[in-house]
């Protein structure tokens, strides 16, 4: 029986993103400057944050040739944690498609992958937690369906056969991993999202509330004939053979890791005059607008505990906040983790087994206001803002710090409500 009385862990995470964008590979761990500061990691065990989200990435490691692996970099850091007392969840591919030599529009993705798993389990026997890919799902809608990143893809096509390959590649480095370290675990993150809809487009909302779980419906070994997408799948390039193969073989989570942001909920209108042209979509049979239900219809969102719900519901797996992050002030920051917290605790109480929550971007990111499909040198903040080259506190450290030693999150949240909690009629941009 799950214990209600168990406190909800806090682990943290550096945005670590290595993506490409036709022939150029951008790194956010370079950018935001922690590759070359090691002392963030005194930082972030300075916080009592004891689990933390880390980038052992293949593209970083062995970026021309699968034979030459430059360990120096995750040699020290890994080290610096075990030595902190930090336990790490090792990241191989974050929003990546993998190094020039074995991409993902390749099949060299899925044995290429399998093969860097497997070294670092080998130099690293000690690591017990793996996130092999980040986000499958989001990174084949962007990278297969919506053309921002490499290979730009725009169709179901390339979406399915990028969503596959990273699946494949999942499973086979998970166990290659198994055999060097039996013990273990697929942290398996995905974005949490959901998508409302006015009458007109709701069949299209319907769609995407069925895709939305592809990743860890696939890896649970879910996706068989009787499943709502197997038609799609199926149209979709998708054969039988392949979609029984990764059914039979399932790996499913050892935890669900869910990440959720102020944009994950969505709202399709069909009256496109109302709105700008940039967020006009389609989906080839009808025109729609596809925007953030805070910004059209603040009434109907969820919040993240519903969604959790949802998620518990569906796989009865144990599940992990992955990565909790707004783009904000440091009081709207507050009260958005603050948020997410308290409904995770109020999800356990109601005996959905939510383990942790995960403060995303500790030392911030660039250029995610557009995708990171252009390189404006766009800061947001995290707990530390190290824009000036140097780690400067924002503030939220002291949040962070104090949920970290069981202070109640009730007593952390600033006065007010923060802006996405408060109903009221939205003006849209001109």
């Amino acid at each position: 029986m799950l214990s209600k009385k168990i406190k909800i862990e806090l682990w943290g995470g550096i945005e670590c993103t290595v993506n490409r964008v036709g022939d150029v590979y951008q790194d956010q761990v370079k950018r935001s400057g922690h590759h070359d500061r090691p002392e963030d990691l005194d930082h972030i065990a300075e916080l009592g944050i004891r689990t933390l989200r880390y980038p052992v990435l293949w593209e970083r490691t062995a970026p021309d040739h699968p034979d030459s692996l430059d360990w120096r970099w995750a040699d020290d850091r890994i080290t610096q944690l075990r030595d902190l007392g930090i336990r790490p969840i090792a990241g191989l591919v974050h929003h990546g498609c993998g190094p020039r030599y074995a991409t993902f529009d390749s099949p060299a993705f899925v044995p290429g992958l399998a093969q860097y798993a497997r070294h670092v389990a080998e130099r690293y026997p000690w690591l017990v937690d793996y996130t092999p890919v980040n986000e499958p799902l989001t990174t084949a809608r962007f990278a297969g369906l919506y053309g921002h990143w490499y290979p730009h893809g725009r169709s179901d096509q390339q979406f399915v056969r990028l969503l596959l390959r990273q699946i494949q590649a999942t499973m086979a480095a998970m166990a290659e991993i198994r055999t060097v370290q039996p013990k273990a675990r697929l942290i398996q993150t995905d974005d949490l999202s959901y998508v409302h809809s006015v009458p007109g487009v709701q069949y299209q909302a319907d769609f995407e509330n069925e895709r939305r779980w592809l990743t860890w419906d696939l890896l649970c070994g879910r996706v068989t004939s009787d499943h709502a997408l197997w038609d799609y799948l199926r149209r979709s390039g998708a054969t039988e053979a392949e979609l029984w193969a990764i059914a039979e073989h399932a790996c499913p989570p050892s935890l669900i890791g869910v990440n959720h942001y102020v944009t994950s909920e969505r709202y399709l209108d069909e009256q496109t005059p109302d709105y700008p042209g940039w967020m006009q979509s389609t989906n080839g049979r009808q025109g729609y607008v596809d925007t953030e239900v805070v910004r059209a219809a603040p009434e109907k969102r969820l919040g993240i505990g519903k969604l959790i719900e949802q998620v518990w519901e569906r796989y009865g797996l144990p599940i992990v906040v992955t990565e909790a992050h707004l783009g904000d002030c440091v009081d709207e920051q507050k009260r958005w983790l603050g948020e997410i917290w308290q409904q995770a605790q109020a999800a356990r109480q109601d005996g959905v087994d939510v383990r942790a929550v995960t403060v995303w971007a500790l030392f911030g990111l660039y250029d995610w206001h557009c995708l990171l499909t252009r390189q404006e040198n766009r800061y947001e903040p995290g707990v530390f803002n190290v824009h000036s080259g140097r780690v400067i506190p924002t503030g939220l450290d002291e949040m962070i710090a104090q949920l970290a030693h069981g202070r109640p999150v009730n007593e952390l949240i600033p006065a007010g409500e923060g802006w996405w909690q408060v109903l009221q009629e939205v003006c849209l941009p001109a």
